[in-house]
């Protein structure tokens, strides 16, 4: 029936055809089903809330919208006061373009902002001057989409359809606001699986919610799998965007759906959290990759200084040329929190492979995953296939998250490798050359429910991904003389630049009684003999002067004695600095004294500059060496190849 619909629906296209390109034809069609399912469900009390109106009129009172609210229906958060509907308009053909914006300007503001997002009143304007407005609106009004017919399911349905016909036909930009079906099927599939007993209950309650929502794909399927388990569910659907189009469309979908209209917010999430002190059970996003945050930059950091744990970016923040880690933290202050009347929130978003392991030890994004696995949020990290989605063929993965384990995962992550697991498509859409079928989304989903080590699963201690940087430090060598080339180098530093010239002239002799042949490897004695030679100088040298013609004067030199503070300590030497990752559960000394002391036996640790970080390098886990091909194979293959075009050349000599 749904299908049905939609095509009959689609199928006014055919009047758009030669007027409108077809990447416009989602512009109009989707709004005009909006305001058909919206003009349907209000037709039964409309009489009421017109009543209302005159009533409050006569008393020239202002109309309380609680009051038009229940005249239109108890079921719904909205209404309409003007006197016109999508049938009256057509009555009046020469007005029809005014009756049409005062008919959708009589909508409440919380469904106004829908028309107001898709620009309803341009399109009424474009389809005016092709002379194809009252032919539209009236094949619109010959579709029967009033509740009785299509319930708020297949009315649901019916605009999915019709999104996706939409997203197709726009498919150059249909990524950056659409999420590919088959991921989405499989991230809601993880989601559900360790709550299926619990979803099969009569009458459960369940939230769910997408800070990141486009067009509203991801609500949709989680909404379409929970009814499927259990018709009984009570759902509630939520979520947040930012592109104007897609927020009408997503917050039409719900609305046609019967869901709450003020659920779905307008806006940057990063910006401002549409719902603020809101938890979910089930969360789900795919937030943009790669893309900087410098306009959200100022008010991130405050909140992050501000705020600190009680706000959404406590444990840290990623370098500005990436957000995707603003909008992991934000989901996961989404998830509702475990208690006594909550089995918790689960998550799962879909990340490119640098929130894995970009930023050493201390960096923000380090930071962020240690909390994380600290707190034991991370449940599994899968690894889709390349060329999944509309826009990109990078390699992604989908992190699942919750705030309640069960305890056989307590303290353990798991990595799923499925980029294997895809089927090729008959057509490409943009960069999506693959996709998950049935089968693959199946064999992923039972692979996490195993939950067992697999060449395609793996299973770690959190504390696996762990570390600590240690700082590895040399000691400083120099050897000292007063060649000609050092001496240019002091008299090329500023703070001698700028002694007089007869001091100038005194230094330089002072140098030069040192004697260019003589080379010292101990830095206290070639500092005992500078201070002689100066103090016989007639000139008084201030330490920074001292200071330039001791490293002028110096050179690196392995074979010379440590240099040492005037405390006796080893001086460390900066261009011999080295760090080294220590695994979690290693004692550094011991680790330090096994795997570098033998190397560099004068080596040391400054443990003033030790890190801890934390990184997740899938790629590693899953590598499997693959020995080169024998020389004789090669040679082989080369030799026959030669043969080939000897003979061809042969061929053309005759």
């Amino acid at each position: 029936m749904s299908n049905n619909h939609a095509t009959f629906i689609w199928s006014i296209a055919d009047l758009l055809r030669g007027s409108f390109k077809a990447h416009q034809y989602g512009d109009i069609i989707l709004p005009f089903t909006v305001l058909r399912r919206l003009d349907a469900v209000l037709a039964p009390n409309k009489s009421q809330v017109l009543g209302a109106v005159e009533e409050a009129r006569a008393k020239d009172v202002p109309v309380r919208p609680a009051l038009l609210k229940a005249r239109a229906g108890h079921q719904y958060t909205f209404f309409n006061t003007s006197r016109y509907d999508l049938r009256s308009v057509l009555g009046d053909p020469e007005n029809i373009t005014e009756n049409l914006l005062d008919y959708v300007g009589g909508f409440s503001e919380n469904v106004k902002d829908i028309f107001d997002k898709y620009k309803i009143s341009d399109r009424f304007a474009e389809l005016a001057d092709a002379g194809l407005l009252f032919l539209v609106a009236q094949r619109f009004a010959e579709v029967d989409l009033s509740p009785q017919a299509v319930p708020n399911e297949e009315m649901g349905h019916i605009f999915e359809e019709l999104i996706r016909k939409f997203a197709e036909a726009s498919n150059e930009t249909a990524g950056e606001h659409f999420t590919p079906r088959d991921v989405i099927e499989l991230m809601v599939d993880i989601l559900l699986a360790p709550d299926a007993d619990a979803l099969s209950k009569p009458n459960v309650v369940r939230s769910i919610y997408d800070p990141t929502a486009g067009t509203g794909g991801m609500l949709s399927v989680a909404e379409d799998h929970i009814r499927a388990m259990n018709p009984t569910a009570t759902l509630t659907l939520a979520g947040q965007e930012i592109n104007p189009q897609s927020y009408a469309i997503c917050k039409a979908d719900m609305t046609v759906k019967g869901q709450a209209v003020d659920a779905i917010v307008f806006g940057d999430t990063l910006l401002n959290d549409g719902h603020a002190g809101s938890t979910f059970n089930y969360c789900l996003s795919n937030p943009p990759f790669g893309v900087d945050w410098k306009k959200q930059q100022k008010h991130v950091t405050e909140e992050h200084n501000l705020r600190g744990f009680a706000g959404r970016f406590g444990p840290g923040l990623p370098r500005v040329s990436d957000g995707s880690m603003l909008f992991l933290l934000h989901l996961i202050s989404k998830m509702r929190p475990k208690g006594a009347d909550s089995a918790g929130g689960r998550a799962a978003i879909v990340l490119n492979g640098s929130p894995l392991f970009t930023g050493g030890a201390g960096s923000g994004e380090s930071n962020i995953r240690k909390w994380i696995l600290e707190r034991d949020f991370l449940e599994a990290i899968i690894a889709l296939p390349s060329d999944m989605f509309y826009n990109t063929g990078i390699a992604t993965y989908v992190w699942v998250l919750t705030t309640d384990k069960h305890s056989s995962r307590a303290g353990k992550v798991q990595l799923i490798d499925a980029s294997k697991k895809f089927q090729k498509m008959r057509k490409g859409l943009g960069s999506k050359r693959n996709e998950l079928g049935s089968a693959d989304i199946a064999d992923i989903v039972r692979l996490y429910g195993d939950f067992a080590d697999a060449p395609e699963s793996k299973i770690f201690d959190r504390e696996a991904f762990l570390y600590r940087t240690v700082t590895v430090e040399r000691p400083l060598r120099l050897n000292f003389a007063a060649t000609a080339d050092r001496v240019a180098a002091v008299f090329a530093d500023k703070a001698v630049a700028k002694l007089s010239d007869v001091d100038k002239e005194h230094l330089r002799l002072a140098l030069d009684s040192i004697g260019e042949t003589r080379l010292w490897k101990d830095r206290g004695e070639f500092q005992a003999e500078l201070k002689r030679v100066l103090a016989a100088s007639e000139i008084s040298v201030a330490p920074l002067v001292l200071k330039a013609v001791l490293a002028g004067l110096s050179e690196q030199d392995h074979t010379a004695d440590a240099c040492v503070d005037s405390k006796g300590r080893p001086e460390a030497d900066g261009a011999l600095r080295d760090t080294e990752n220590v695994p979690w559960n290693d004692d550094i000394h011991a680790y330090f004294r096994r795997e570098i002391l033998p190397f560099l036996a004068d080596g040391w640790i400054d443990e003033s500059k030790t890190k801890e970080g934390a990184e997740i390098p899938f790629t590693r886990h899953f590598y499997e060496y693959v020995p080169p091909r024998p020389l004789a194979e090669i040679d082989a293959d080369l030799d026959a190849v030669l043969g080939r075009i000897r003979v061809r050349l042969e061929q053309v000599k005759a």
